[in-house]
Parts: C-alpha cells; sequence; structure tokens
C-alpha cells in the first residue's frame, strides 16, 4: 500500500521503537524505511552550525534500535536544520510515498500561535501522513505493537458528509485499493454524523435517508476494488461520534483529509480535522 515509508522521530514522541519492528511493519507492505532525525542547528555562535556531536549520537542511537535482518531496505538519516524544511528534503530524495511522525499535546490557542510541523507540512506536499500519538506508541508492549505494525492500514475509518475534502478522501482511498499488491486494506467504515439542529429551529439539510443512498453508491464502488465496507449514519457532535465510532468499530487508523489545517480558516474557526488530530488516540491517516 505504502511501500516507501519515511519515518520521523525526535526521540520524545517513542517512534524510534518502530526500529526494532522493521519486519512486522514489512507485512503491512513496506519495502523501503527511511528513520529520520532532525537535530536542531548550534546557534550559541554568530553563525547557526550543523551540531556534529548531537548528529552523531543521534545516528548511534538509531542504529542500535535496528537489529533485524529483513528484506526491506532501511536508512538512517541524521541531519542539522529546519524539521520541515529537512523532513520535505528527505522525502523528496527518497520518494517517500507517507511520512510517519508523533502529534504534539498542544491546545488550540498554542497551535496556533506556535505552528506544527503536521499543519506546516500539510501546507508543503501532497504526501499522506499518518499522525500518531506518543503515548500510544510507548505503552505498547512488544507483542501488541508487532501487531499494531502488521495492521496499520487494515481497517480504516472515513468520517464522511459529501464536502470535497470528503470526497476527495474516497478516491485518495480507492487509488490506495487499486495499486495494492496484497490485502493490506481490507476494510472501510464510512461514517456519516448528521448533527441534529432541529432542536435550534434549523432545518437539517441532509436527510438520513440521501446520507444513506450517497453511502450506499460510494459503498458500491470501494465494494468494486475488494473491500469489505460498511455504512453508517448517526446522528450527533461530529467529533465525540467519530471518535465514539472509532471505538466501537475495532478500525486501524481514522482516514481524513482538509485544506483548512494551519491557514487563515483555522484561526477563524477549528476544523473537524483539527480538533480530531488534536483528540484522537487513534492513529490519523491524513491526506493534505
Amino acid at each position: 500500500m505504502f511501500e516507501k515509508v519515511l519515518i520521523c522521530t525526535d526521540f520524545s514522541d517513542s517512534l524510534q521503537r518502530l526500529a526494532n519492528f522493521v519486519s512486522s511493519l514489512a507485512l503491512a507492505g513496506m519495502k523501503q524505511i527511511v528513520f529520520l532525525n532532525v537535530v536542531p542547528l548550534w546557534e550559541k555562535g554568530i553563525i547557526p552550525r550543523v551540531d556534529s556531536e548531537k548528529v552523531e549520537q543521534a545516528q548511534t542511537r538509531l542504529a542500535g534500535y535496528i537489529s533485524e535482518s529483513t528484506d526491506v531496505e532501511v536508512k538512517i538519516e541524521v541531519q542539522s536544520g529546519k524539521p520541515v524544511e529537512t523532513i520535505l528534503k528527505v522525502a523528496q530524495t527518497y520518494e517517500s510515498e507517507l511520512i510517519i511522525l508523533g502529534s504534539q499535546s498542544r491546545n488550540s490557542l498554542t497551535e496556533k500561535l506556535v505552528g506544527s510541523t503536521m499543519a506546516e507540512l500539510s501546507r508543503k506536499t501532497k504526501i499522506p501522513l499518518l499522525v500518531l500519538r506518543p503515548q500510544f506508541i510507548s505503552t505498547l508492549t512488544s507483542e501488541e505493537l508487532t501487531l499494531r505494525c502488521q495492521h496499520l492500514f487494515r481497517s480504516l475509518l472515513l468520517p464522511y458528509n459529501d464536502s470535497q475534502a470528503a470526497n476527495y478522501l474516497v478516491q485518495q482511498v480507492k487509488q490506495l485499493a487499486q495499486k495494492q499488491s496484497s490485502k493490506f486494506l481490507e476494510q472501510c467504515t464510512l461514517c456519516w454524523v448528521l448533527e441534529n439542529n432541529e432542536r435550534r429551529g434549523v432545518p437539517s439539510k441532509i436527510q438520513p435517508q440521501q446520507a444513506n443512498e450517497t453511502l450506499s453508491q460510494i459503498k458500491s464502488d470501494l465494494v468494486g476494488l475488494n473491500l469489505d465496507v460498511e455504512t453508517q449514519v448517526l446522528e450527533g457532535n461530529p467529533l465525540s461520534t467519530i471518535l465514539e465510532a472509532a471505538t466501537m468499530s475495532d478500525i486501524s487508523a481514522i482516514a481524513v483529509s482538509s485544506g483548512t489545517i494551519g491557514k487563515l480558516q483555522e484561526w477563524l474557526v477549528s476544523s473537524f480535522v483539527a480538533e480530531l488530530l488534536r483528540f484522537s488516540w487513534f492513529p490519523v491517516l491524513f491526506f493534505p
């Protein structure tokens, strides 16, 4: 599904643990894995320079985690510079199809003021991002993480509302299903959450029957690509309802798309996807 993957770690996000599970990641379809650590430039002098000592320390540390001998091509990159610029440069060098990174535990205001690596990346690349909670990775036992790595993309929950971003998301999932060499992606759950505006005297734009009919057509297209597909039409708050649906649907990750992450719109109204990335304990597969 994603054969060339870039895993970015700063050693505080626990993603360096994935270096111990290369053979399991291979079962998720990965054939080339690049582990990247970005070391900040040494800025105590007049001119910023590469912190050679910390670069060497990071290289030694990452190399120590990789002990498996597999058919997967594994590379270690430790570079000094700005995180986003370095990630994009390395991703281009290795033709990465997916970037894996940890989420930051920030509140909405802090994120808007200082930004985030994920938000900036989403504005500058079309490469999908898999965002993982550091707490999630760090608390799994080796046995649990082995299974997680094998089934990273097996079952996806797709929030859907017939928007441009939602339809783009469906198209991306279709393309992944079409090109996968084996059944790494097996199942999708399409979930449309209708906000109950009638209590506030606002008529609903979409009725449950209309939503079900739309989802049925999408389901038919996805089933034609050899995927198992379920559909749900629910009422409630989009964020809390989607998170509850994810909990009860036995999914591997929530897949989303957005064109407003980190842009001016986020200063005015925090989007559903931004809130999901902020609060979800599930892995989030994000398509810019």
